[in-house]
Protein backbone atom coordinates (compact mmCIF):
# COMPACT_ATOMS: atom_id res chain seq x y z
CA UNK A 1 0.00 0.00 0.00
CA UNK A 2 2.83 2.41 0.90
CA UNK A 3 4.68 1.60 -2.34
CA UNK A 4 1.53 2.31 -4.30
CA UNK A 5 1.08 5.68 -2.56
CA UNK A 6 4.72 6.69 -3.24
CA UNK A 7 4.40 5.79 -6.91
CA UNK A 8 1.22 7.84 -7.20
CA UNK A 9 3.00 10.87 -5.65
CA UNK A 10 5.82 10.53 -8.16
CA UNK A 11 3.35 10.43 -11.01
CA UNK A 12 1.47 13.46 -9.71
CA UNK A 13 4.62 15.58 -8.96
CA UNK A 14 5.54 18.20 -11.58
CA UNK A 15 8.43 17.19 -13.82
CA UNK A 16 11.91 18.57 -12.91
CA UNK A 17 13.24 21.19 -15.29
CA UNK A 18 16.76 22.72 -15.32
CA UNK A 19 15.28 26.17 -14.64
CA UNK A 20 13.63 24.92 -11.45
CA UNK A 21 17.05 24.32 -9.87
CA UNK A 22 17.65 28.04 -9.22
CA UNK A 23 14.11 29.29 -8.58
CA UNK A 24 14.21 29.19 -4.77
CA UNK A 25 17.88 30.00 -4.26
CA UNK A 26 18.58 33.21 -2.27
CA UNK A 27 20.40 35.62 -4.60
CA UNK A 28 21.76 39.11 -4.82
CA UNK A 29 22.80 41.30 -7.72
CA UNK A 30 26.22 42.63 -8.59
CA UNK A 31 26.05 46.40 -8.20
CA UNK A 32 28.28 49.11 -9.62
CA UNK A 33 28.86 51.28 -6.53
CA UNK A 34 30.64 54.58 -6.01
CA UNK A 35 33.20 54.17 -3.23
CA UNK A 36 36.15 56.19 -1.90
CA UNK A 37 39.36 55.90 -3.91
CA UNK A 38 42.09 54.97 -1.46
CA UNK A 39 45.88 54.95 -1.30
CA UNK A 40 47.76 52.77 1.19
CA UNK A 41 50.98 53.79 2.93
CA UNK A 42 53.06 52.57 5.86
CA UNK A 43 53.10 54.59 9.06
CA UNK A 44 54.76 54.57 12.48
CA UNK A 45 52.81 54.75 15.75
CA UNK A 46 53.87 57.56 18.09
CA UNK A 47 52.86 58.59 21.59
CA UNK A 48 51.50 62.14 21.74
CA UNK A 49 52.57 62.49 25.37
CA UNK A 50 56.24 61.52 25.66
CA UNK A 51 58.62 63.46 27.86
CA UNK A 52 61.84 63.42 29.82
CA UNK A 53 61.46 64.96 33.28
CA UNK A 54 64.29 67.19 34.50
CA UNK A 55 65.14 68.33 38.00
CA UNK A 56 64.00 71.83 39.03
CA UNK A 57 66.12 71.99 42.17
CA UNK A 58 69.36 70.53 43.49
CA UNK A 59 69.56 67.61 45.86
CA UNK A 60 70.77 64.07 46.37
CA UNK A 61 68.51 61.30 45.04
CA UNK A 62 67.14 59.52 48.11
CA UNK A 63 64.65 57.15 46.46
CA UNK A 64 63.50 56.11 42.98
CA UNK A 65 60.05 54.58 43.29
CA UNK A 66 59.60 53.23 39.72
CA UNK A 67 61.57 51.28 37.14
CA UNK A 68 61.45 50.80 33.38
CA UNK A 69 58.10 49.39 32.12
CA UNK A 70 56.29 50.37 35.34
CA UNK A 71 52.90 52.06 34.96
CA UNK A 72 52.40 55.25 37.00
CA UNK A 73 49.32 57.35 37.63
CA UNK A 74 49.23 61.07 36.92
CA UNK A 75 50.64 63.04 39.87
CA UNK A 76 52.26 60.02 41.55
CA UNK A 77 55.68 60.63 43.19
CA UNK A 78 58.35 58.77 41.20
CA UNK A 79 61.61 60.23 42.64
CA UNK A 80 62.43 61.78 46.03
CA UNK A 81 65.37 64.16 46.52
CA UNK A 82 67.02 65.07 49.82
CA UNK A 83 65.05 68.07 51.14
CA UNK A 84 67.01 69.21 54.23
CA UNK A 85 68.03 72.54 52.70
CA UNK A 86 64.55 73.19 51.26
CA UNK A 87 62.86 72.48 54.58
CA UNK A 88 65.23 74.87 56.37
CA UNK A 89 64.36 77.59 53.86
CA UNK A 90 60.67 76.88 54.41
CA UNK A 91 61.04 77.21 58.19
CA UNK A 92 62.92 80.48 57.73
CA UNK A 93 60.25 81.84 55.37
CA UNK A 94 57.48 80.91 57.82
CA UNK A 95 59.32 82.73 60.64
CA UNK A 96 59.85 85.83 58.51
CA UNK A 97 56.16 85.87 57.58
CA UNK A 98 55.19 85.68 61.25
CA UNK A 99 57.50 88.62 62.01
CA UNK A 100 56.09 90.62 59.11
CA UNK A 101 52.55 89.92 60.30
CA UNK A 102 53.44 91.19 63.78
CA UNK A 103 54.97 94.37 62.38
CA UNK A 104 51.94 94.94 60.13
CA UNK A 105 49.52 94.44 63.04
CA UNK A 106 51.51 96.94 65.18
CA UNK A 107 51.59 99.43 62.32
CA UNK A 108 47.85 99.01 61.80
CA UNK A 109 47.12 99.75 65.47
CA UNK A 110 49.46 102.76 65.42
CA UNK A 111 47.77 104.04 62.26
CA UNK A 112 44.28 103.78 63.79
CA UNK A 113 45.42 105.63 66.95
CA UNK A 114 47.12 108.37 64.95
CA UNK A 115 44.13 108.72 62.66
CA UNK A 116 41.75 109.14 65.59
CA UNK A 117 43.96 111.78 67.22
CA UNK A 118 44.52 113.52 63.88
CA UNK A 119 40.75 113.79 63.35
CA UNK A 120 40.57 115.58 66.70
CA UNK A 121 43.37 117.86 65.45
CA UNK A 122 45.69 116.91 68.30
CA UNK A 123 48.66 115.89 66.08
CA UNK A 124 50.27 117.39 63.05
CA UNK A 125 49.88 116.22 59.44
CA UNK A 126 53.46 114.93 59.50
CA UNK A 127 52.58 112.41 62.23
CA UNK A 128 49.65 111.16 60.17
CA UNK A 129 51.85 110.85 57.08
CA UNK A 130 54.46 108.91 59.06
CA UNK A 131 51.85 106.43 60.38
CA UNK A 132 50.45 105.96 56.86
CA UNK A 133 53.91 105.30 55.38
CA UNK A 134 54.72 102.87 58.20
CA UNK A 135 51.49 100.95 57.52
CA UNK A 136 52.22 100.73 53.79
CA UNK A 137 55.79 99.59 54.39
CA UNK A 138 54.72 96.91 56.85
CA UNK A 139 52.08 95.70 54.35
CA UNK A 140 54.73 95.47 51.61
CA UNK A 141 57.05 93.50 53.92
CA UNK A 142 54.16 91.15 54.74
CA UNK A 143 53.44 90.52 51.04
CA UNK A 144 57.15 89.95 50.34
CA UNK A 145 57.35 87.44 53.20
CA UNK A 146 54.24 85.66 51.93
CA UNK A 147 55.76 85.41 48.46
CA UNK A 148 59.00 84.07 49.91
CA UNK A 149 57.01 81.43 51.81
CA UNK A 150 55.23 80.33 48.63
CA UNK A 151 58.56 80.08 46.84
CA UNK A 152 60.01 78.00 49.67
CA UNK A 153 57.02 75.65 49.51
CA UNK A 154 57.48 75.29 45.76
CA UNK A 155 61.18 74.54 46.16
CA UNK A 156 60.30 71.85 48.71
CA UNK A 157 57.74 70.39 46.31
CA UNK A 158 60.45 70.22 43.64
CA UNK A 159 62.19 67.56 45.75
CA UNK A 160 59.25 65.24 45.04
CA UNK A 161 59.32 64.47 41.31
CA UNK A 162 55.79 63.63 40.09
CA UNK A 163 54.47 62.04 36.90
CA UNK A 164 52.97 64.75 34.61
CA UNK A 165 50.49 62.21 33.14
CA UNK A 166 49.58 58.55 33.47
CA UNK A 167 51.96 56.39 31.47
CA UNK A 168 54.82 53.91 31.33
CA UNK A 169 58.44 54.54 32.34
CA UNK A 170 60.79 54.04 29.37
CA UNK A 171 64.20 55.07 30.78
CA UNK A 172 65.92 55.92 34.08
CA UNK A 173 68.65 58.54 33.70
CA UNK A 174 69.82 58.84 37.32
CA UNK A 175 70.40 56.43 40.20
CA UNK A 176 69.92 56.55 43.97
CA UNK A 177 72.74 58.41 45.71
CA UNK A 178 73.60 60.66 42.78
CA UNK A 179 73.15 64.42 43.07
CA UNK A 180 70.67 66.10 40.77
CA UNK A 181 71.15 69.67 39.65
CA UNK A 182 68.58 72.03 38.09
CA UNK A 183 67.95 71.07 34.46
CA UNK A 184 69.40 67.57 34.75
CA UNK A 185 67.35 64.84 33.07
CA UNK A 186 66.02 62.26 35.52
CA UNK A 187 63.50 59.89 33.92
CA UNK A 188 61.57 59.39 30.64
CA UNK A 189 58.09 58.06 29.99
CA UNK A 190 55.24 57.83 27.50
CA UNK A 191 51.48 57.69 27.69
CA UNK A 192 49.53 55.03 25.76
CA UNK A 193 46.21 56.84 26.18
CA UNK A 194 46.74 59.15 23.21
CA UNK A 195 48.51 57.83 20.11
CA UNK A 196 49.05 59.08 16.59
CA UNK A 197 50.49 57.66 13.37
CA UNK A 198 53.19 59.47 11.41
CA UNK A 199 53.23 58.87 7.64
CA UNK A 200 55.54 60.10 4.87
CA UNK A 201 53.21 60.93 1.97
CA UNK A 202 54.37 61.57 -1.65
CA UNK A 203 53.89 65.18 -2.65
CA UNK A 204 51.62 64.19 -5.57
CA UNK A 205 48.96 62.98 -3.11
CA UNK A 206 48.96 66.01 -0.81
CA UNK A 207 46.37 68.12 -2.72
CA UNK A 208 43.83 65.26 -2.66
CA UNK A 209 44.52 64.48 1.00
CA UNK A 210 44.09 68.16 1.93
CA UNK A 211 40.75 68.19 0.14
CA UNK A 212 39.39 64.90 1.54
CA UNK A 213 41.00 65.04 5.04
CA UNK A 214 39.97 61.43 5.63
CA UNK A 215 42.21 58.52 6.63
CA UNK A 216 42.06 55.15 8.38
CA UNK A 217 44.59 53.07 10.27
CA UNK A 218 44.60 49.28 9.91
CA UNK A 219 44.98 47.57 13.31
CA UNK A 220 46.85 44.30 13.97
CA UNK A 221 43.56 42.38 14.28
CA UNK A 222 42.70 43.34 10.66
CA UNK A 223 40.09 45.88 11.75
CA UNK A 224 40.43 49.59 11.01
CA UNK A 225 39.87 52.82 12.88
CA UNK A 226 39.23 56.28 11.44
CA UNK A 227 41.65 59.06 12.31
CA UNK A 228 40.02 61.79 14.39
CA UNK A 229 42.28 64.46 12.85
CA UNK A 230 44.65 64.71 9.89
CA UNK A 231 47.57 67.14 10.24
CA UNK A 232 49.75 67.89 7.20
CA UNK A 233 53.10 69.55 7.77
CA UNK A 234 53.44 72.76 5.71
CA UNK A 235 56.80 71.77 4.18
CA UNK A 236 58.29 68.81 2.31
CA UNK A 237 61.45 66.84 2.93
CA UNK A 238 63.80 67.99 0.14
CA UNK A 239 65.64 64.67 0.14
CA UNK A 240 62.60 62.41 -0.36
CA UNK A 241 59.98 64.83 -1.69
CA UNK A 242 57.47 63.67 0.90
CA UNK A 243 55.27 65.51 3.39
CA UNK A 244 54.93 64.45 7.01
CA UNK A 245 51.29 63.67 7.85
CA UNK A 246 50.05 62.89 11.36
CA UNK A 247 46.89 60.88 11.99
CA UNK A 248 45.46 61.31 15.47
CA UNK A 249 43.76 58.20 16.85
CA UNK A 250 40.85 57.85 19.29
CA UNK A 251 41.82 57.23 22.90
CA UNK A 252 42.36 53.74 24.34
CA UNK A 253 43.13 51.83 21.12
CA UNK A 254 44.09 48.28 22.15
CA UNK A 255 47.02 46.51 20.49
CA UNK A 256 48.96 49.59 19.38
CA UNK A 257 52.28 50.67 20.89
CA UNK A 258 54.74 53.44 19.97
CA UNK A 259 57.24 52.34 17.33
CA UNK A 260 54.94 49.83 15.63
CA UNK A 261 54.58 49.84 11.83
CA UNK A 262 50.98 49.98 10.59
CA UNK A 263 49.16 50.31 7.29
CA UNK A 264 47.16 53.47 6.59
CA UNK A 265 44.48 54.27 4.01
CA UNK A 266 44.02 57.77 2.65
CA UNK A 267 40.92 58.79 0.73
CA UNK A 268 42.04 60.65 -2.40
CA UNK A 269 38.80 60.77 -4.39
CA UNK A 270 35.93 58.60 -5.63
CA UNK A 271 35.79 55.57 -7.94
CA UNK A 272 33.26 52.93 -9.04
CA UNK A 273 33.60 49.23 -8.27
CA UNK A 274 31.41 46.22 -8.95
CA UNK A 275 30.49 44.77 -5.54
CA UNK A 276 28.95 41.42 -4.55
CA UNK A 277 28.40 39.77 -1.16
CA UNK A 278 31.66 38.17 0.00
CA UNK A 279 29.72 35.09 1.16
CA UNK A 280 28.80 34.27 -2.45
CA UNK A 281 32.41 33.71 -3.54
CA UNK A 282 33.72 30.13 -3.88
CA UNK A 283 37.42 29.45 -3.29
CA UNK A 284 38.65 26.12 -4.65
CA UNK A 285 42.40 25.69 -4.73
CA UNK A 286 43.54 28.50 -7.06
CA UNK A 287 40.07 29.04 -8.51
CA UNK A 288 37.83 31.93 -7.43
CA UNK A 289 34.26 31.74 -8.72
CA UNK A 290 30.59 32.47 -8.10
CA UNK A 291 27.36 30.71 -9.02
CA UNK A 292 25.54 32.93 -11.51
CA UNK A 293 21.79 32.73 -12.25
CA UNK A 294 20.88 33.94 -15.72
CA UNK A 295 17.59 35.45 -16.90
CA UNK A 296 16.22 31.94 -17.55
CA UNK A 297 16.99 30.90 -13.94
CA UNK A 298 19.78 28.60 -15.09
CA UNK A 299 22.80 28.10 -12.82
CA UNK A 300 26.43 28.26 -13.92
CA UNK A 301 29.77 28.41 -12.14
CA UNK A 302 31.82 31.35 -13.40
CA UNK A 303 35.42 32.27 -12.66
CA UNK A 304 35.96 35.83 -11.43
CA UNK A 305 38.83 38.04 -10.33
CA UNK A 306 38.30 39.72 -6.97
CA UNK A 307 39.76 42.81 -5.35
CA UNK A 308 39.64 44.17 -1.78
CA UNK A 309 36.82 43.62 0.68
CA UNK A 310 34.54 46.59 1.29
CA UNK A 311 32.49 47.31 4.44
CA UNK A 312 33.35 43.86 5.81
CA UNK A 313 30.67 41.84 3.94
CA UNK A 314 31.19 42.98 0.33
CA UNK A 315 33.99 42.26 -2.12
CA UNK A 316 35.03 44.00 -5.33
CA UNK A 317 34.92 42.10 -8.63
CA UNK A 318 37.60 43.14 -11.11
CA UNK A 319 36.62 40.78 -13.95
CA UNK A 320 34.10 38.04 -14.76
CA UNK A 321 30.79 39.74 -13.85
CA UNK A 322 28.68 42.61 -15.09
CA UNK A 323 26.45 45.07 -13.31
CA UNK A 324 23.03 43.57 -12.48
CA UNK A 325 23.95 39.88 -12.81
CA UNK A 326 22.58 37.68 -10.02
CA UNK A 327 24.79 35.48 -7.83
CA UNK A 328 23.80 32.76 -5.37
CA UNK A 329 24.30 33.69 -1.72
CA UNK A 330 24.66 30.02 -0.62
CA UNK A 331 27.45 28.43 -2.71
CA UNK A 332 27.01 24.98 -1.10
CA UNK A 333 23.32 24.79 -1.94
CA UNK A 334 23.98 26.28 -5.36
CA UNK A 335 26.53 23.54 -6.08
CA UNK A 336 23.97 20.86 -5.24
CA UNK A 337 21.35 22.53 -7.42
CA UNK A 338 23.84 22.76 -10.30
CA UNK A 339 24.36 18.98 -10.17
CA UNK A 340 20.58 18.43 -10.31
CA UNK A 341 20.36 20.87 -13.20
CA UNK A 342 23.11 19.07 -15.12
CA UNK A 343 21.46 15.71 -14.48
CA UNK A 344 18.08 17.07 -15.59
CA UNK A 345 19.60 18.43 -18.78
CA UNK A 346 21.23 15.06 -19.49
CA UNK A 347 17.93 13.21 -18.95
CA UNK A 348 16.23 15.51 -21.43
Amino acid sequence: MRRLTFCLLLLLAPPFTPAAAAETLPTDSARLTTIPREYRLDGVVEAINQATISSQTSGQVMEILVDVDDFVEQGAVIIRLKDTEQRARLDQAEAELQAANAVWQEASRDYERTKEIFQRKLVAQSAMDKATASLKASKARQEAASAALNQAKEQLEYTRIRAPYAGIVTERLIETGETASPGQQLISGISLDQLRVSVDVPQSLIPAIRQQASAQVLLPDASSVAATAVTIFPFADPASGTFKVRLQLPTDIAGLFPGMLVKTRFEIGKTQELLIPAASVVYRSEVTAVYVIDKDNRLSLRHIQTGHKRNGNLIAVLAGLEDGERVALDPVEAGSRLKLQSKGSADE
